[in-house]
């Protein structure tokens, strides 16, 4: 059943292992097929690295009905919210990786501070907003993908292809699970590099002239950079 949706979930998760951005079982992934109205996503509790395809859960798109598998990540909800929201992306990477997640517990927008975070991000990513208490209930996953949205509200989610959640970690995305989990490495590498840079002396983001050219040579319809 959808085997070549769960290849892709089996494929992506683990990357994020071996990328050490999942470790023990934090992080998951997941792949949504639209026509179909199914999302694979990885089990709750499981590691990324031990993950079987047989293993892999399928929900229904509509509602997180549980078709197949085992029992689907806690985090569902949250991935769920996302695909009804952003129609462009199919696929999602949720991780607590080390550099991107202390921007999120330091409730920080991760600035572009230079040219490898605008070949990726077409400005800063941004952090949520703190849940309140009463979203920290038993809509807690719902909330955090409403959350989520919320903060990219009038930004595209492919020119911004992840969020700090506030005090959590991070979530990415893209038109594959691959491509989330690329955009996940990404995010942790800028973090780092900011993270130093930040500990190094006051710094200011990129030019809006130097954001724009780096980001615009890799994405959309004037983009030259590589093999094309």
């Amino acid at each position: 059943m959808h085997d070549e949706l769960r290849r892709q979930v089996l494929d992506a998760s683990h990357d994020l292992a071996a990328r050490a951005l999942a470790h023990a079982s934090f992080g998951n992934v997941s792949a949504v097929d639209r026509d179909a109205g199914v999302v694979a996503i990885k089990p709750s509790g499981v590691a990324c690295a031990e993950l079987r395809a047989e293993d892999v859960s399928l929900v229904s798109l509509d509602d997180g009905t549980v078709l197949d598998g085992l029992k689907p990540s806690s985090d569902t909800p949250t991935h769920l919210a996302l695909y009804e929201a952003f129609g462009a992306i199919d696929g999602i990477a949720h991780t607590h990786s080390t550099y991107a997640t202390s921007w999120a517990q330091a409730l920080r927008p991760l600035p572009c501070l230079g040219t490898t975070h605008a070949d990726y991000f077409n400005g800063d990513v941004p952090c949520t907003r703190a849940l309140h208490d009463d979203e920290c209930g038993d809509g807690y996953e719902r909330a955090t993908g409403d959350v989520i949205v919320e903060t990219l509200d009038g930004r595209d989610p492919l020119e911004v292809p992840a969020v700090l959640v506030a005090s959590h970690g991070a979530f990415a995305w893209g038109i594959s699970a691959a491509e989330a989990v690329e955009h996940a490495a990404a995010l942790e590498e800028v973090a780092h590099l900011a993270f130093n840079a930040v500990a190094l002396a006051p710094v200011e983001p990129v030019s809006a002239a130097l954001l724009d050219r780096h980001f615009g040579r890799k994405h959309g319809p004037t983009a030259y950079y590589g093999q094309r």
